[in-house]
């Protein structure tokens, strides 16, 4: 391996390690919602897949039906992790089309460097 070409993919890798940083810090400040019960419970989660918030309704709370609103509180948070989980997939997988990785094997030649 050449050292220039060595150098060039130190840079990439560095520039790589960068955008990725970049899109972390994003996606820790985006938000997205799930519900359950028809919109009665709702969770709101972060690109770190952290709930922030969850909101009931108050007629839910009214009617003191402890396991369903226990139930609808789960279903609405998992809704909003699958969510959160989603979208940091889909920016990963679109961040990951932009930066390019060279052909290792052909920087190392055609034997794959044995």
């Amino acid at each position: 391996m050449n050292p220039s070409d060595l150098k060039e993919l130190l840079a990439k890798a560095k520039q790589a390690q960068t955008k990725m940083e970049e899109l972390q810090r994003e996606l820790a400040m985006r938000r997205v919602e799930g519900s359950a019960g028809g919109g009665m419970v709702t969770a709101v989660a972060t690109g770190e897949l952290r709930i922030l918030k969850v909101e009931i309704e108050p007629s839910l709370l009214a009617t003191s039906d402890r396991e369903m609103i226990q139930d609808l509180t789960a279903a609405a948070v998992n809704a909003a992790l699958t969510s959160a989980q989603k979208m940091v997939q889909e920016e990963i997988q679109r961040a990951s089309v932009n930066i390019a990785v060279p052909d290792l094997a052909g920087l190392l030649g055609s034997d794959g460097g044995s």
